[in-house]
């Protein structure tokens, strides 16, 4: 019996032993960041990029876990699990913000960014970008970064090398009034559908157009059932890097700027892997024989100045005060940074 007391002293002395062991290796500030995309994407690259860097300038005290493809639900559960702290983080496109945020949808106007990506960077980096991030304040999220995951283009079965060519026709968009407005500016209706009928809607004639960026048109095949496409990369598709309020503040505030800073660095990279997405689609189109025309700079101003202002008036009709304050900004620095 002593001798059974003795190995029972002793696994129990190991177990604690092990026990200090796993405690002093363990992260002191773990977070589970959540997406949609698959691990082959851009988005997920960049943040087990982000996850490698921050555990290495934190000593291991930071440890983000990632969780593509909807492994935590989809985005609407994941922004509401970021809220309410069931998780610690998310990155979220713009299109699935605008009913926790309603500012954020200013992202929806069209022509919204420059096509120069440095300019857009600066004005993403800039005052109104740093006003953006900061309306989440109020919404139950700490917003940190913003990362671009490319740009709308508009595709047909009709001919819309011209801004008249558009009149009469109509295209599929997500539920959003600031989207409806920007095709009535130029003539045409807009109808919301659901993503996954969107396919069979252009098969079938419902629609005769829709806008996503290149790499979405190539995934989903829509080139098989569209014949015209313009390269106008009207819409800027936007990502939000959003963390639980709570775990943020537990942070010290070093290892706060260490994750901003790693966020702001990684960009480019993931922007850079977006880009190339985007060329590799546009050859897989061609190859596919739609007509691609590039929206030439003339009427890119056309259009902008025709749907800037109906878009601006829905998006505040929607966004309030707040949202008169950050298109201020925005067209301050617009006209600056776009000279």
């Amino acid at each position: 019996m002593k001798f059974f007391g003795r190995i029972v002293t002793v696994a129990l002395a190991l177990c604690m032993v092990m026990g200090g062991v796993i405690s002093a290796n363990a992260a002191k500030y773990e977070a589970r960041i959540g997406h949609l995309e698959s691990p082959l994407q851009p988005r997920h690259q960049g943040l087990e990029k982000v996850a490698k860097l921050v555990k290495e300038r934190t000593n291991g005290e930071v440890e983000f876990k990632i969780f593509p493809s909807s492994q935590l639900g989809n985005q609407r559960q994941m922004n509401e699990g970021v809220q309410f702290g069931t998780i610690e983080g998310t990155v979220s496109a713009a299109a699935f913000l605008g009913g926790f945020n309603p500012v954020v949808s200013i992202m929806d106007i069209p022509f919204l960014l420059p096509v120069d990506r440095a300019k857009a960077q600066e004005l993403r980096q800039g005052k109104f970008g740093k006003a953006l991030l900061k309306s989440f304040d109020s919404r139950g999220f700490k917003a940190i970064a913003t990362w671009p995951n490319g740009r709308k283009n508009f595709t047909s079965n009709k001919p819309i090398s011209t801004i008249a060519d558009y009149k009469g026709q109509s295209f599929r968009v997500m539920d959003s009034k600031i989207l409806i407005e920007q095709f009535a500016a130029i003539g045409a209706s807009a109808i919301a559908l659901p993503f996954g009928e969107l396919y069979t809607a252009l098969q079938n004639g419902v629609v005769d157009g829709e806008e996503n960026p290149l790499d979405t048109i190539q995934r989903m095949k829509f080139y098989e059932v569209q014949k015209y496409l313009v390269t106008s990369e009207h819409g800027a598709m936007e990502d939000y890097v959003l963390f639980n309020p709570s775990y943020w503040e537990s942070l010290p505030e070093n290892y706060q700027k260490i994750i901003v800073d790693t966020f702001i660095e990684v960009m480019p990279g993931v922007e850079a892997h977006k880009e190339q997405a985007q060329k590799d689609a546009l050859e897989v189109i061609k190859k596919a024989g739609v007509q691609v025309t590039p929206l030439q700079a003339a009427d890119r101003a056309a259009m902008r100045e025709l749907m800037y202002p109906k878009t601006k008036a829905a998006y505040l009709a929607r966004a309030g005060a707040q949202g008169q304050e950050l298109i201020k900004l925005y067209e301050e620095e617009y006209a600056r940074i776009v000279k």
